[in-house]
């Protein structure tokens, strides 16, 4: 069974310009009407083509006439993207974002005392509680003594070590320090209020007034709970016995604050 394209070939090649199928054939292109309205001659004198295959088809010869031209098979449209249907540009990449340094939980032991009108909150040199013949403990009975407070001071509860635990995830940096030590101390002016708080050592001064050492010797606020006097810490004044002047001069104006009038 020979296609379209092949039968073609072979009639091109005979010269045959029109002709008709004894039979409607597979694959081939549709007739036009036109062509098929055709009267036969009085006398048809039907010529033999040359050898031809057995399955080739009858040959009429008429005026030459155009080659029938097949209909053209309707072509699918295929969309072609539109200016609003171009993909849009890929966005850039974000940057990574850095990662955010790891803050170490800071590591200091405190001791919250009462002495009359006054609360002292005194870091503890060694990191445990302080003992009665301590040498930091005897200094701080001096300086309350010359203060005219009490020189027995009052323990008020445990001491506030930090961190508060040895592993977990619980955030215990810097400010979350801070939040416990001034919830500490609120909860404390609640139950009893005071006329100045005595911040002895630098991380009595960083965590309960958020100052450094620059604040030494001046009054400071604590959270907007009450006033602090910054002191450096025993171990400090020990070490360098000339500050202890510092101190003396700096709390003989405070001293009116707490020390009751005669």
């Amino acid at each position: 069974m020979l296609n379209e394209p092949r039968r073609r070939a072979y009639l091109d090649a005979m010269q045959v310009v029109q002709w008709l199928p004894r039979a409607e054939l597979p694959f081939a292109a549709p007739s036009r009407a036109e062509l098929l309205a055709w009267e036969a001659p009085t006398q048809p004198e039907p010529q033999v083509a040359p050898a031809m295959p057995a399955a080739a088809p009858s040959v009429i010869t008429r005026a030459p006439a155009p080659a029938p031209v097949p209909a053209e098979r309707p072509r699918p449209e295929i969309p072609r993207p539109t200016a609003a249907a171009k993909p849009a540009e890929a966005a850039p990449a974000p940057a990574p974002k850095a990662a955010r340094p790891v803050v170490q939980a800071p590591r200091f032991a405190l001791q919250l005392l009462r002495a009359g009108a006054c609360l002292v909150l005194v870091e503890l040199p060694t990191g445990e509680a302080f003992q009665t013949r301590d040498p930091g403990y005897l200094l701080l009975k001096d300086m309350l003594r010359a203060a005219g407070l009490p020189d027995s001071p009052r323990l008020i509860g445990e001491p506030v070590r930090w961190p508060l635990l040895a592993r977990g995830s619980l955030d215990q940096g810097p400010e979350a320090a801070r939040d416990f030590v001034q919830g500490f101390i609120a909860v404390q002016l609640e139950t009893e209020p005071c006329d100045c708080i005595w911040l002895v050592g630098l991380p009595a001064l960083r965590y309960a007034a958020d100052v450094g050492e620059s604040a030494f010797h001046t009054l400071v606020a604590i959270d907007n709970l009450c006033e602090g006097w910054a002191l450096p810490g025993l171990e400090t004044l020990m070490d360098e016995p000339m500050r202890k002047a510092d101190v003396w001069h700096a709390m003989r104006p405070l001293m009116a604050r707490w020390k009751p009038v005669e």
